[in-house]
């Protein structure tokens, strides 16, 4: 056996062909790697909806009872990387079942197909998709799609400040 070691500047800087593979070997060996059958998805017909706040709000009230659905919904609010023309977000799926938690990529892939029937039902529209997946492991949003889950994500947070704020004044009582 023989071993390596690179640094990480010497791994930023490689060709993504080699930082992939690197990628999947380090996974490998954690025994974190799903097998890749489970991975390569077939391609979909179906188009990529661009989400408006609201199609975002529409379709956290449809998996609202299913917290692992609602942490995946709100994973996809993080930047992501942007590619292609027109362009879309894309989001590791691995990162996305580390940040969420989960415990193989078919949990992911299912909470992604969850939000994808959400969405299928807010809008009414069966061939619409909030997601799609290429064979490289990666979820596919609208660029606008992602603005309008980060969007959501800060109006809720700034909604619960100001009633924990409102909460804590309420508790001040004023001294006579």
């Amino acid at each position: 056996m023989t071993g390596i070691t690179l640094t990480a500047e010497q791994i930023r800087n490689a060709p993504a062909a080699v930082r992939q593979w690197i990628e999947q070997e380090v996974f490998s060996s954690l025994g974190l790697a799903a097998p890749r059958a489970a991975v390569t998805i077939p391609p979909q017909a179906s188009h990529l909806v661009a989400c408006s706040v609201e199609d975002v709000a529409g379709v956290l009230e449809h998996i609202r009872g299913v917290l692992p659905a609602v942490n995946v919904l709100f994973e996809l609010g993080r930047p992501g990387i942007s590619f292609g023309q027109p362009a879309v977000m894309t989001f590791r799926l691995m990162d996305i079942l580390h940040h969420t938690r989960l415990h193989d990529v078919g949990e992911a892939i299912t909470c992604l197909e969850m939000i994808n029937q959400a969405l299928t039902e807010v809008k009414k529209d069966p061939s619409g998709r909030f997601c799609g997946f290429d064979n490289e492991g990666h979820c596919l949003i609208a660029p606008q799609t992602q603005a309008s889950i980060a969007t959501l994500w800060q109006t809720m947070m700034e909604r619960q400040q100001a009633a924990q704020a409102r909460e804590a004044a309420g508790r001040v009582a004023p001294a006579a």
